[in-house]
């Protein structure tokens, strides 16, 4: 039996482009242009392995934004870097970015509300994704994507993609999540 975790949805929208990627540059100059402001990200459809890992990597942010913390000057690369699992800005574009050829993505919302001081106190607002879904329809509609009926799931393909190699067929998808959260808290060291 696979693990239900009791958290509300992360504000991210699946995304699938009409094309696999050919110019990476003009899109991503497409969705700089329109996003407003730079909590809005971009990540590989891959990456992220379910709300767990995006509300877990987000609460890191948090922690490194209130902290004076960050690697990454802003919000959205610093979440790159997280979801990596390094401590490199470089290899976080690499592993979470999009690249040419891809087909799918997730554009996700990085709230900055809550306080991260008290641990384990922190409160996620249930309505995170629901309070920016208007936002995150017009930004796909400007950058002619459509947005897909799919939610975070861990793959085998994610774990290849974030830098985590060996034979991992045998796992199922709670160790898989398991990875990804353990390779995320890397990026810490």
């Amino acid at each position: 039996m696979e693990i239900v975790h009791p958290v509300p949805w992360f504000p991210a929208w699946g995304v699938k482009f009409q094309k696999p990627i050919k110019d990476l540059d003009d899109l991503i100059s497409k969705f700089n242009e329109f996003r407003g402001n730079n909590r809005w990200a971009l990540l590989a459809y891959e990456v992220l392995a379910s709300e767990v890992h995006l509300w877990t990597s987000w609460y890191a942010l948090r922690r490194r934004e209130e902290r004076g913390e960050m690697i990454a000057r802003t919000p959205d690369v610093e979440i790159l870097r997280l979801i990596s699992g390094t401590h490199q800005i470089k290899s976080g574009f690499q592993r979470a970015g999009i690249k040419k050829g891809d087909g799918m993505a997730w554009i996700i919302y990085l709230p900055d509300d809550g306080e991260t001081s008290d641990f384990g106190k922190i409160e996620i607002k249930r309505s995170a994704y629901s309070d920016m879904d208007k936002d995150a329809r017009k930004l796909t509609e400007y950058m002619g994507v459509k947005i897909i009926p799919k939610r975070p799931s861990p793959t085998h393909k994610g774990l290849e993609r974030v830098g985590i190699e060996g034979a991992l067929n045998h796992l199922n998808n709670s160790q898989i999540e398991q990875l990804f959260l353990t390779h995320m808290s890397l990026s810490e060291f």
